[in-house]
């Protein structure tokens, strides 16, 4: 039996800000079978692609990736602010709407030839993702695909991860 997912969105409207509807995971993560749903659905579509590796900025991304990756058992990459990484590593630096930001991940996390899903838990304006898949191209890691549990059709987050394989389980289609 499929359970159906958007139900256990909550939408809080206003938040953070005046004119926002947030899309609230919470009760989706405390239904065991909503849950384990979400991660068996992202799973089937990348299951035969050799998925050696999945990848994840934090903090929301890590919550669906670790149980991602353990179905497809491949490998676990965090990534994430600077200075969280005990390590060495690669630092991506890339514009948001007012301002920039960075992410890194270790410099050992992917080889050439490695096969990485990219995860997160919403998809918006794309930049999060941009900065992750381009360091793991960097690292010579073949990106399978994107992975969302919602997507945000009104922002032009998927244009601008271009011709990647891209799934997202809900989408809501107006703020």
């Amino acid at each position: 039996m499929t359970i159906a997912l958007d139900c256990h969105i909550r939408t809080i409207p206003n938040f953070p800000k005046p004119g926002i509807m947030f899309r609230d995971i919470t009760p989706l993560l405390a239904h065991p079978q909503a849950f384990r749903e979400s991660i068996t659905q992202l799973a089937d579509h990348f299951r035969d692609q050799g998925v050696t590796h999945v990848a994840a900025a934090e903090a929301r991304g890590f919550i669906f990736a670790t149980p991602l990756a353990l179905e497809l058992n491949a490998g676990f990459i965090p990534v994430r602010k600077p200075g969280k990484l005990p390590f060495d590593t690669q630092a991506f630096h890339y514009e948001l709407e007012y301002g920039t930001d960075s992410l890194e991940m270790h410099i050992d996390a992917l080889r050439e030839g490695d096969r990485v899903l990219m995860v997160d838990d919403l998809l918006a304006t794309g930049g999060t993702m941009r900065a992750c898949i381009q360091m793991a191209e960097n690292s010579k890691a073949v990106v399978v695909g994107c992975a969302f549990l919602i997507e945000l059709t009104f922002l032009p987050g998927r244009k601008k991860l271009g011709d990647y394989n891209i799934v997202s389980l809900i989408k809501y289609d107006e703020e």
